[in-house]
């Protein structure tokens, strides 16, 4: 009984989310931010959001977690919305795809299959999605075919890694650290000589390289580019908020070597912490 009043309750939620979307894109007093979005200016917020949510996880209070996800599940239903509009599918097509995605993907647990280990589930999972994919033709079987999607679909940094590992497995790899530190300070030079000599789009594609290099020397020492900088960001702001807890004014206010002072004492006191 107590499940049953949950799912209920749940539903109901969901109900009410789906109606408050639809009346803030209704052409008759609707909101007019709301009507005038599309599926492609949403998807920075479709990002944000997600980021806001792993973020809520890492650091935050189940309120905060909550919260997030509701702000990515609003996402959710509002692309869903927009595309019903134009009869292209709805939210419950969507809920269908996923549930049955699920069902087919974990024939151990809804069909007849056993597995031993995470490991046989991986791979029962990867063969099922090739399959539903058509990945299974000799065209998509090339590197670059299976390389592409990481290019298309994940954040730069995160397909840079994927990339590289895929690569590097099939033998596409320095014979030691060596030639990845070489090949760091080539592009570096490089993107130094378009820096000063070459067009901007010239010096957009040697910074690329640039960072590609970066992320090699991070994959042999197994690091984590993505978090390496997302530390670098917070240690940053970290240290300009001990800079402006111990000024009068505003930091525009003061000059570079003043301002590299207090930034030396923000990193030391932050060094003691």
């Amino acid at each position: 009984m107590e499940l049953n009043q949950n799912l209920a309750g749940t539903l109901a939620a969901l109900q009410e989310l789906i109606e408050v979307v639809a009346k803030l894109r209704s052409p008759d007093g609707g909101c007019p931010w709301d009507l005038a979005q599309t599926p492609e200016t949403l998807t920075p917020y479709v990002i944000e959001e997600a980021y806001e949510v792993v973020d809520a996880i890492k650091n935050g209070t189940q309120a905060e977690v909550t919260e997030e996800l509701g702000d990515l599940l609003l996402q959710v239903v509002l692309q869903a919305q927009i595309a019903s509009e134009s009869g292209q599918f709805s939210l419950q097509e969507v809920a269908q795809g996923i549930t049955q995605k699920l069902i087919r993907r974990h024939p151990h647990v809804f069909g007849d299959v056993s597995v031993q280990s995470m490991d046989e589930v991986r791979q029962n999972w990867e063969q099922i999605k090739a399959k539903e994919k058509g990945e299974l033709s000799p065209d998509s079987q090339k590197l670059s075919t299976k390389l592409s999607r990481y290019g298309r679909t994940l954040p730069p940094l995160t397909a840079a890694m994927k990339i590289s590992q895929k690569a590097a497995a099939v033998g596409f790899e320095w014979e030691n650290i060596d030639g990845v530190w070489a090949k760091f300070y080539e592009e570096l030079e490089e993107f130094q000589q378009a820096v000063a000599e070459e067009t901007p789009e010239r010096q957009q594609a040697e910074l690329g390289d640039l960072l590609f290099a970066v992320i090699q020397l991070a994959r042999w020492h197994n690091l984590e580019p993505s978090e390496g900088l997302q530390g670098t960001n917070q240690r940053f702001i970290q240290r300009l908020q001990k800079m402006e807890a111990v000024v009068n004014r505003p930091l525009s206010d003061y000059n570079l070597d003043e301002l590299e002072t207090l930034w030396q004492q923000a990193k030391a006191q932050l060094a003691k912490e």
